[in-house]
């Protein structure tokens, strides 16, 4: 079985870049289709996902979404229905900036401002990387996960705990994780 990673945006890209160069995940670069996550929303509008499929023989394509609206079903073309074996959702709900205000320990700071402000807002207000604001950039996010991975890890181990539960067919990025 081959995995196709699709990701929302490019933060979620970066992410899950990090998270396979440093060996983080229960799958390695070797499993994926083009040996790489994409940005990608829908196979239809992605060229790069399109050809990366086209070029793969196999039948046993496991598409993996990653994202914080997962609302948006996934097309799959008719050339591709035999290919793709299923589709999973891994959420980042309500938006990725909570893994930084988790690794900045300020989850009750932030809970007692949430009915007021989202998490990009709080991020923007109150975290910084060395002398750089939060500027929703994967640059960003990449400064301050890339050099120490583990911290990333235990931020995404921790939302799961403390998020609960998403929505029936929604899965965790904990859930990939060795």
């Amino acid at each position: 079985m081959k995995r196709l990673i699709m990701c929302e945006g490019p933060n979620e890209l970066g992410i899950m870049r990090i998270l396979l160069e440093n060996d983080k995940l229960i799958f390695g670069e070797d499993d994926l289709i083009g040996l790489e996550p994409y940005h990608a929303r829908q196979i239809v509008s992605n060229g790069q996902v399109r050809t990366q499929l086209n070029m793969y023989p196999g039948n046993d394509v496991l598409v993996m979404r990653i994202g914080d609206v997962q609302n948006e079903k996934l097309r799959i073309p008719v050339d591709y229905k035999e290919k793709i074996l299923k589709v999973e959702k891994y959420c980042t709900k309500p938006e990725l900036e909570m893994l930084l205000i988790i690794s900045e320990g300020l989850i009750a700071e932030f809970d007692k401002k949430k009915s007021s402000v989202t998490p990009k807002e709080f991020v923007k207000q109150h975290i910084r990387c060395g002398k750089k604001k939060y500027n929703n950039s994967t640059q960003f996010y990449l400064d301050y996960y890339g050099s120490n991975p583990d911290t990333l890890v235990d931020a995404i181990k921790e939302y799961k705990r403390i998020k609960g539960a998403h929505k029936k067919d929604e899965l965790y990025l904990a859930d990939l994780l060795k």
